[in-house]
């Protein structure tokens, strides 16, 4: 289903389910002293309502920045992977062709095989990407420098396939990590019902207008949640980061 679609649901399906609550509370709850009561609901629903947009905005800048830091780290492996295949094209027969065609493998195998399981959350891919970068460096270890040149273009790839493989590390910690924990998501949730309870215990003459507010305030907060959803993994949801780079990899090599 499309994401816009699903977005428009949780906040439908949250707004009417509180206007339902609201207006059976309002039509068949007591209204006796609820008026009165307002002043007092209100300050509590002041620091409820404070400390949960405190949390809330905690959560999903953090899932923001994790998501920007994917994005950047796969360019930076993809990037060093490029930069170490450059660097080999200086050094002879059969290091340079070796380390150019196992660089192109490297890409294929993150873009067609890592990343699937990564967009389902695993960080537990199989050991080929692994083989294929120890395939890299030792192609650039065995590499026999002729002069002072290419050996400063052996020291230049070797330093790149570090980068990559630190790169790459991060990758699949950020792919097998939980993204939001269990215990921040029940205190998302218990936060959003209370912030959306104490509005039900405010009375007035206008129940249609207290009604939208209930009901407002509802799909709000359904939003936000529905967003920090989408953003807990990196490489899956509505703002999930793509193997663009390393097809971009795959287009320079080939």
């Amino acid at each position: 289903m499309n994401i816009y679609v699903t977005g428009l649901l949780w906040v439908v399906g949250a707004a009417v389910v509180a206007a339902a609550v609201a207006y059976l509370i309002r039509r068949i709850g007591e209204t006796e002293g609820t008026v009165s009561n307002n002043e007092a609901a209100g300050q509590v629903f002041t620091i409820v309502g404070g400390l949960h947009a405190v949390l809330l905005a905690f959560v999903l800048i953090s899932l923001f920045d994790a998501v920007s830091a994917a994005e950047d780290g796969s360019y930076r492996e993809a990037d060093g992977l490029v930069a170490a295949s450059w660097a080999a094209e200086s050094l002879p027969e059969p290091a340079r062709t070796e380390v150019r065609d196992l660089s192109a493998s490297y890409a294929s195998t993150v873009a067609d095989d890592e990343w699937p399981l990564m967009r389902e959350g695993s960080g537990d891919v199989a050991d080929q990407g692994w083989a294929e970068l120890d395939q890299l460096r030792a192609a650039v270890s065995r590499a026999q420098a002729t002069d002072e040149w290419q050996n400063s273009q052996k020291t230049e790839a070797a330093e790149k396939l570090l980068e990559v493989y630190q790169a790459r590390q991060e990758r699949l910690n950020t792919a097998g990590s939980d993204g939001v924990s269990t215990v921040v998501w029940f205190a998302l949730i218990a936060g959003s019902v209370m912030s959306i309870s104490l509005p039900l215990l405010f009375g007035g003459p206008r129940p249609v207008t207290h009604i939208i507010i209930v009901s407002i305030l509802a799909g709000t907060l359904s939003l936000l949640l529905f967003a920090t959803s989408q953003l807990q993994n990196p490489y899956a949801g509505g703002a999930m980061v793509g193997p663009d780079a390393f097809e971009s990899v795959l287009a320079r090599l080939r």
